[in-house]
């Protein structure tokens, strides 16, 4: 019984790593938008993240913007099971789970009307019109960010999160 016991343990060790991760990827995301220039028509409504096939990052974001406000809007969440259903966001979070790179025409022409920051956790996803992307060098956590991406949709990058890029350390 013991044996079983320590061998599902270790099974879930991995797991409780990811689950980190995504931790670490939610605060990061939340902390984000404060170091971003919005344009007027993103700092009307609710502000909204939407998600793209991921649960867990959705149930963090949920979970550590409760009941908070950026400025005046409320924080809302939403989740999208794929590309095609991404609508009104100020923040679309493209998991790992979705090619970034096959799918970033539709993102992209699904946010264009908009001033919408563009994360993702995709290799190369910059170079295909994200803003912000996760990746790991090194075994560290880390984020890449394209200014002049983010400027197509009228955001402006501060030099604050600029200096943070490439230092994440878990």
């Amino acid at each position: 019984m013991k044996k079983i016991f320590f061998f599902l343990a270790l099974c879930l060790l991995p797991l409780a790593g990811q689950a980190q991760v995504a931790k670490f990827k939610s605060v990061f995301t939340l902390s984000f938008i404060r170091h971003i220039g919005w344009t007027e028509s993103a700092k009307q409504g609710d502000f909204v993240i939407g998600v793209v096939r991921d649960r867990e990052m959705s149930s963090w974001l949920g979970k550590l913007s409760a009941g908070k406000k950026f400025g005046f809007q409320n924080v809302v969440i939403k989740e999208f099971k794929s590309p095609d259903d991404v609508v009104d966001c100020q923040v679309v979070y493209v998991s790992a789970n979705v090619n970034f790179n096959k799918h970033a025409a539709t993102i992209i022409d699904k946010v264009n009307s908009g001033s919408t920051l563009i994360i993702t956790e995709s290799e190369g996803a910059c170079n295909s019109g994200a803003m912000i992307n996760f990746v790991v060098r090194d075994d560290k956590l880390k984020f890449e960010i394209h200014k002049a991406n983010a400027a197509k949709f009228g955001l402006q990058i501060s030099s604050k999160l600029e200096g943070m890029s490439n230092a994440i350390s878990l």
